[in-house]
């Protein structure tokens, strides 16, 4: 749906009145960006003397973070998938019986994704380390992008999780789920902080 989209067609429909793709499609499109530019650096180290003896981490790290940034595609998609079923279970009268059931299983299903989105920027960051760790001196700065871009894109994550969460009538289900967010929070700005320098 979204993944195959231009850059300008992909905006253009986020600046519309539609409801997806919104923010959590926006963010696994960063998270895509960030991890991209983590195989970018790994293609300016292959080949290279000076990087021979990490040559083949460098390749490993590049095959993960191939396989990530599709993740990262579909993520926009599934995002959609799972706002559009919330969006309708909203619109239903207030006096239907099943409208309590169908919207906490939409939004069951809405926190869900944001929190598996969170799980890939987490280990698109653990890549990034280690792009950034063994990769060419002089591509540090595409790293750093990178490493920015991931973090973006978990924050923004955290944040469809924790919105979906409030307003889940299961309380246990809702604060383990925002147990599992912060966890993966507090480990991938944690991970980002060492990749910039800030620990």
């Amino acid at each position: 749906m979204f993944q195959d989209n231009t850059l300008s067609e992909f905006t253009q429909k986020l600046a519309s009145h539609e409801p997806v793709p919104g923010g959590g499609g926006a963010a696994a499109m960063v998270a895509a960006v960030g991890v991209a530019l983590g195989s970018m650096v790994g293609e300016y180290t292959l080949g290279k003397k000076k990087y021979a003896d990490v040559e083949d981490e460098i390749r490993a790290l590049m095959e993960q973070a191939g396989k990530l940034r599709q993740q990262f595609l579909s993520f926009a998609d599934r995002d959609a998938e799972a706002f559009l079923p919330l969006s309708k279970a909203y619109g239903l009268p207030k006096d239907d019986p099943d409208r309590d059931r169908v919207l906490e299983e939409a939004l069951r299903e809405a926190a869900s994704v944001p929190l598996s989105l969170m799980e890939s920027c987490r280990d698109g960051l653990r890549l990034m380390k280690g792009f950034r760790e063994k990769g060419s001196k002089l591509m540090q700065s595409d790293a750093l992008c990178g490493t920015y871009f991931l973090k973006a894109a978990l924050q923004a994550a955290s944040c469809n999780v924790y919105i979906n969460t409030e307003l889940m009538k299961d309380r246990e289900r809702a604060s383990e789920t925002e147990e599992k967010a912060g966890a993966l929070l507090s480990e991938g700005l944690e991970l980002a902080a060492v990749i910039v320098g800030e620990n």
